[in-house]
């Protein structure tokens, strides 16, 4: 009978770490910053080891078995309804833990990974953009989802966005480190140059484009909030946050005939696999394929 880990219910409250898991928690964490991991990455994995070394309580994370761990990652998808997703990223972290700070890589050989479930991205139609866009007076606001939309950002990228990185005599919009470290350049729509100068007017920004409080970032779920409010405010239903107009951007790029491989470069994807995913929700294409019922004479 194979070994498991005794989880008693699936909460976090009340749970101790041990001396010995903080150790390694900490040289964990020491070691994604020596490699330069983008922060969200550290974030997650973060997450995911004190969820597990705080229901390990006493016993050391180190000592796990293939077997342990195989128990763990079962017991999150069927007791606690984890997604794909969530078991990967638990996956990645303990991955990383054991091979490059522990020196076991060997202990994942047998471990298999769950099948993700391969999502079609959220997009609105070009006229909910509009309306999300138009629904609010706050030009701050409004600039965000203007540029949200006119570049294809990821939310961190909007965040992240300097000032020195708009070159309006190039009309290119510069993005430094964005995600797997890469810097790329997109297009400056000349609407989005006009709200950028009248947004600058009034709001006088002086190292990040969008300052929170204290002449901070701007935070990023406060972004959400944005998005979320215009988006209610609109009255446009469609699930999902601010990444869905990154999804519409590549979408109506793809409609307007842009091709695909630009479209990568845009977007920053590693892989044209990756950007393939917008022709499967583009009604453009799918508007070229006729169905066989209509070719029956009924």
């Amino acid at each position: 009978m194979a070994e498991t880990i005794k989880i008693k219910k699936p909460t976090l409250e009340g749970f101790t770490i041990s001396a010995e898991n903080m150790i390694l928690f900490d040289q964990t964490i020491k070691i994604l910053k020596l490699k330069a991991y983008a922060n969200n990455t550290i974030e997650h994995y973060r997450g995911e080891l004190l969820q597990l070394m705080r229901l390990l309580k006493d016993r050391s994370l180190a000592s796990l078995t293939p077997n342990q761990i195989k128990s763990y990652l079962l017991w999150l998808l069927q007791e606690r309804k984890c997604s794909e997703n969530k078991v990967h990223s638990t996956l990645n972290a303990l991955k990383f833990c054991f091979e490059q700070v522990l020196h076991q890589p060997q202990i994942f050989i047998t471990i298999p990974r769950p099948k993700k479930h391969l999502q079609l991205p959220k997009v609105h139609a070009t006229e909910q953009v509009k309306k999300i866009i138009q629904s609010t007076n706050n030009e701050k606001h409004k600039t965000m989802l203007m540029l949200a939309y006119a570049t294809g950002f990821r939310l961190q990228e909007i965040i992240n966005l300097k000032i020195k990185d708009i070159n309006s005599a190039r009309m290119v919009i510069n993005v430094i480190r964005a995600k797997g470290k890469k810097d790329r350049q997109v297009i400056l729509s000349e609407k989005l140059l006009i709200q950028l100068r009248k947004y600058f007017k009034s709001y006088r920004p002086k190292e990040w484009l969008f300052e929170g409080q204290s002449g901070k970032q701007y935070g990023y779920r406060t972004l959400q909030e944005v998005f979320a409010n215009a988006k209610n405010k609109a009255g446009v239903n469609i699930q999902g946050g601010i990444h869905t107009m990154r999804h519409s951007f590549a979408t109506h790029l793809l409609e307007n005939g842009t091709d695909l491989r630009l479209i990568q470069e845009l977007l920053g994807h590693n892989s044209i696999k990756t950007t393939i995913r917008y022709t499967h929700v583009s009604k453009a294409m799918l508007q070229k394929v006729r169905s066989p019922l209509d070719e029956l004479e009924l």
